[in-house]
């Protein structure tokens, strides 16, 4: 076959396309969870940086973590409401490999952050006396920049070896959006290399961070167990129930994902994949606000200011 000019090729994303009711009622759904992540996710960066209370280390990745699943949706989300809408579902070459990038990027960046924010937990638990002085600021920028250096090397290799390869006219992405797996198959010839490198980038992205954060709660557990008075067991438990609840809803779905019997209905694997990607940005700021009095205290002082401002 003739290969083709990647600058030249325009990508079909298929979707739902077979069923347009179910993406219009998506639609829906998905702009109203996308309103629920800027406003949420921004809530909580806005009052990490307003309130002084919250200038801790936990709050510091919090904040990261926040603007990463900003990002994360904002590179994908707007154009797949688009193309709900629209009969021509199409995307070119350089937005797709951009959308792609950007996507794997903060994915493999949160991996490693929620890795980081297990071991500033462990510290804070295990080591309370010596945790101020250890998790220094100076500290918690550089694992945040190491999380961050790490994700876009990943995504930089993982692109760099799709677009070289030689396309020779599909151009159909069985997917909402460019996910890379399904941009290296439409490739005519051999991707052995691609799909090799990609597992192996989630071995070490997905399971090394989970290994660690499971190594950390493990001391965590140990830790707390020690605790002579149920109310102090408590209050260490409630500092790690956030976290741990973003853990289980992050990996949960992912390992869904790749553990699954394998569906013939591909309409029900995109549909996993959309949970993923937009329900878990979602409920990151929701989990991080409920009952947490840092979070409440800080919400209404901001209110309670923003009312004075308007009042005088």
């Amino acid at each position: 076959m003739e290969k083709t000019n990647w600058t030249d090729i325009e990508f079909i994303l298929q979707g739902l396309s077979e069923y347009p009711r179910a993406e219009k009622l998506l639609f829906v759904m998905c702009s109203v969870m996308y309103l629920v992540i800027l406003l949420g996710n921004s809530t909580l960066i806005i009052l990490t940086l307003l309130d002084s209370h919250l200038h801790t280390p936990m709050y510091f990745f919090l904040g990261n973590l926040s603007f990463l699943d900003i990002w994360y949706t904002s590179s994908f989300i707007p154009t797949m409401l688009i193309h709900f809408l629209s009969k021509k579902k199409t995307i070119s070459f350089t937005r797709c490999v951009v959308q792609m990038s950007v996507s794997y990027t903060m994915g493999s960046t949160e991996c490693v952050l929620l890795a980081v924010m297990a071991y500033d937990r462990y510290m804070a638990i295990c080591n309370p006396l010596r945790y101020p002085i250890i998790m220094s600021k100076a500290l918690c920028i550089q694992m945040a920049s190491l999380s961050w250096g790490l994700g876009f090397l990943n995504s930089l290799t993982e692109t760099i070896l799709a677009i070289r390869l030689p396309f020779c006219g599909k151009n159909v992405i069985n997917h909402f959006v460019c996910e890379i797996l399904a941009f290296v198959k439409l490739a005519c010839t051999d991707i052995s290399l691609n799909e090799v490198t990609i597992m192996l980038g989630n071995v070490i992205f997905l399971f090394s961070p989970l290994l660690l954060i499971c190594i950390s709660y493990v001391f965590i557990l140990s830790t707390v167990l020690r605790i002579n008075s149920a109310e102090g067991r408590k209050k260490a438990f409630s500092t790690c129930s956030a976290h741990v609840t973003v853990v289980i809803v992050f990996y949960g779905t992912i390992l869904f994902m790749y553990m699954k019997p394998k569906s013939k209905d591909s309409a029900f694997n995109k549909l996993i994949a959309l949970f993923y990607g937009v329900v878990t940005p979602m409920l990151n700021p929701i989990i991080y606000s409920l009952r947490n009095t840092e979070v409440h205290g800080a919400m209404r002082k901001l209110m309670t200011r923003h009312w004075f401002w308007r009042k005088e």
